[in-house]
């Protein structure tokens, strides 16, 4: 959301529209290339590499049954 308007409004607006996972990312972040991660329901925000906002994004969204099938693939790999 790039509108010129004060951060806590943007996160109060798409809090109220119920977005499940707001990433802020400011010009300290962008620089240590991290996100600061709100779920909604929560008050508490949790900041972390942007990569492993990803990582856990991905993991999120991946339906249970590709993780079972991917937990097998590794298990028979070794």
């Amino acid at each position: 959301d790039c509108r010129n308007e004060k951060i806590n409004y943007k996160v109060r607006e798409h809090s109220l529209a119920k977005v499940p996972v707001i990433l802020v990312c400011g010009m300290r972040e962008a620089e240590e290339q991290s996100v600061n991660m709100r779920r909604l329901g929560s008050r508490d925000q949790v900041s972390m590499t942007l990569a492993e906002a990803e990582t856990q994004l991905v993991h999120e969204a991946t339906p249970p049954d590709m993780l079972r099938r991917q937990a097998d693939r590794a298990s028979r790999a070794v």
